[in-house]
């Protein structure tokens, strides 16, 4: 950390503790204060944070404020410096630093899984058919972090199998890396008090519990009596003021249940802090495809998610449908890349194939393997955002970047052809194309526009 950031990491740490004293009254005092300071470089800003600070009514002003309210005063501060100062402001310079002396992607979180195995058996989920057979050491989930930081990267997350499974390692590791912020993709049946007490001590370790729906939903795709286990977690973490996200896999047997008023209304009454929405893959041999979502349920997601950011106090991101935000695909590594429990270093997490494994290479080795270097020359794989992803949107595209690159299957039990998957996804692109045109254009995007700028 170099003198200046130094100086910015002090004067936004001081500004916290300052707000944390009364957020009501010092919010808008620190407001003001900065307005004053930065003048007119600042006005632009200032007019949204007054539109959010100035009206009690305003969703967003809800939203703030209940973070002091919600979350114990430590955890939040924690997780303010980790993800604000370290994360996005320290962590990007070094990223972008990086990106331009090497000329491939760097990230700016990383996915891992440290296990394969987990406590759950769920309808078209690829995780369950490895096992408890894959696990990365505590040693290599280490070395992979220090790695990353020095990167500039101080954002974790773990998936799987079930992550808890390997509870006294995540922990560890939060103690190991107090400058960075982790949270897990957890079915959260495995959270007790023992863990939520861990969880208060260390500081910067975040839950983010799938949920399919209500009771019949969840219990139809993750087991009976699932439920009822989740929300027993989601009370607990409640109770001891520890911040937590919910996880939403929309499927087409459940998108009108996962977009209704109702379920978002009850994501806030749980608890939740924000959500993630992704749309079923058919990733795996074991894949159901007639899980996934049509057109139709799609832009219904699309403008569902919309309306509800204007009246619901949750912070919510759809991973296909807000491709417009992040201009296309994140994977590569562009914003974050997937690392398995086998160590193989993919893409994505729905991108089962690499050409590097973690044992063989360093984290910057991988990025700039041929894999990750057709990413990045990709990106974006369509000029309509709407369209980011090179599998379920650009069939073809995921397939020729394997092919040219000699990347391989990594599922070790039933390896997948990349043309195979790719043409389980092709009638689905094929009838989104139109619909996404036309949502694009709606909002005020030009296909042709984009795509001149991109040859410029």
């Amino acid at each position: 950390m170099n003198a200046n950031d130094k100086i910015q990491a002090f004067v936004i740490n001081q500004a916290m503790n300052y707000i944390t004293g009364n957020p009501q009254k010092n919010l808008p005092k620190l407001l003001n204060w900065v307005e004053n300071f930065w003048g007119e470089a600042f006005s632009d800003k200032a007019v949204l944070f007054h539109e959010i600070l100035d009206d009690p009514d305003n969703i967003w002003n809800q939203f703030i404020f209940s973070l002091w309210e919600d979350i114990d005063n430590d955890v939040l501060k924690t997780a303010f410096n980790n993800f604000v100062i370290n994360g996005s402001i320290i962590g990007d310079r070094k990223q972008e630093a990086y990106r331009k002396e090497l000329g491939c992607n760097i990230p700016w979180a990383i996915l891992l899984d440290p296990t394969s195995a987990c406590n759950l058996k769920c309808i078209g989920c690829w995780a369950a058919e490895y096992g408890n057979r894959l696990n990365m050491s505590y040693e290599t989930l280490d070395g992979i972090i220090r790695q990353g930081k020095e990167l500039g990267t101080y954002f974790y997350l773990y998936s799987g199998g079930e992550p808890l499974v390997r509870k006294a390692d995540i922990i560890r590791l939060c103690e190991a890396h107090p400058d960075c912020l982790f949270a897990a993709f957890t079915n959260g049946t495995l959270i007790d008090e023992a863990f939520a007490d861990d969880m208060l001590r260390v500081k910067n370790f975040i839950p983010c519990i799938s949920v399919e729906g209500f009771e019949e939903d969840t219990d139809f795709r993750r087991g009976q009596g699932t439920f009822k286990k989740v929300e027993q977690a989601m009370e607990i973490l409640k109770a001891k003021r520890l911040p937590f996200g919910i996880s939403c896999c929309y499927t087409s047997k459940n998108v009108k249940m996962i977009g209704s008023e109702a379920y978002f209304d009850q994501m806030i009454a749980w608890g939740a802090k924000f959500c993630w929405f992704f749309t079923y893959m058919p990733v795996g041999k074991e894949a159901v495809p007639e899980l996934m979502v049509s057109p139709e349920q799609r832009a219904f997601m699309y403008d569902q998610i919309r309306a509800f950011r204007q009246t619901k106090p949750l912070f919510t991101l759809d991973f296909w449908n807000d491709g417009e935000f992040v201009e296309g695909c994140i994977a590569g590594g562009r914003r974050y890349l997937h690392i398995n429990a086998n160590g193989d270093m993919e893409p994505c997490a729905f991108i089962h194939y690499s050409d590097s494994s973690i044992y063989d290479k360093t984290l910057l080795e991988a990025l700039q393997s041929p894999l990750f270097m057709a990413y990045k020359e990709g990106q974006p794989f369509n000029n309509n955002h709407l369209r980011p992803c090179p599998l379920l949107d650009n069939p073809g595209a995921l397939a020729q970047m394997v092919e040219r690159t000699g990347a391989l299957s990594t599922d070790l039990q039933n390896p997948e052809d990349v043309y195979e998957l790719s043409a389980k996804c092709k009638n689905a692109a094929d009838r989104w194309a139109p619909v996404a045109d036309g949502l694009w254009e709606a909002s005020g995007h030009c296909v042709e526009c984009m795509a001149k700028r991109q040859i410029a």
